[in-house]
């Protein structure tokens, strides 16, 4: 595999359109999922995913190793998925006390095991998906989160614990139903 991702990288770089096709393959499903994770349908996370390859392909030269690309498309599909919520979609961060729920004990925790992540984000409120998906899964900081979504550092906190909450009321709930 990585010998064919550094073939297509450096064909791509030279605007060879098969080799950008190849990398399309490669990593469309991957980058797709992540898009999707921040928008919530799969419609909109289509037309994130071929603005951040659009853009991706547009300045490919700005990457300068194949082995850092996929690192680097990554980036450009979580940009392009925030740049899109903040256009077509508004983002409520409500500032109100700090809440953390944690799941208790280990019984709890067992009654989670088939947990379904797409239909969770799919249902979580936009500010607190965000912030979540940056904080866990992107591995930002508070005060990077609040700089790049134009929030403050507390705010960032907050949302977080309330996505906290959020999933663990959620799963509580389908529990229940089940």
């Amino acid at each position: 595999m990585s010998h064919l991702l550094e073939h297509h990288f450096i064909e791509a770089k030279k605007q060879n359109r098969n080799a950008q096709k190849a990398l399309y393959e490669m990593f469309s499903g991957k980058m797709l999922s992540i898009a999707l994770s921040y928008t919530g349908n799969l419609h909109d996370a289509e037309d994130v995913l071929q603005n951040a390859f659009y853009k991706g392909f547009t300045k490919i030269k700005d990457c300068q190793d194949w082995k850092t690309f996929p690192g680097w498309l990554r980036r450009i599909v979580i940009n392009e998925s925030i740049s899109f919520l903040r256009q077509n979609q508004k983002i409520f961060f409500t500032d109100l006390s700090e809440m953390e729920s944690e799941i208790e004990n280990d019984q709890e925790k067992n009654q989670y095991s088939n947990i379904n992540l797409e239909e969770i984000f799919t249902q979580m409120p936009t500010g607190y998906k965000v912030v979540f998906n940056l904080f866990v899964f992107e591995d930002k900081k508070h005060q990077e989160i609040a700089e790049l979504l134009s929030i403050t550092e507390g705010t960032s906190k907050s949302q977080l614990n309330k996505a906290k909450k959020w999933i663990s009321e959620y799963l509580k709930t389908q529990c229940y139903e089940k």
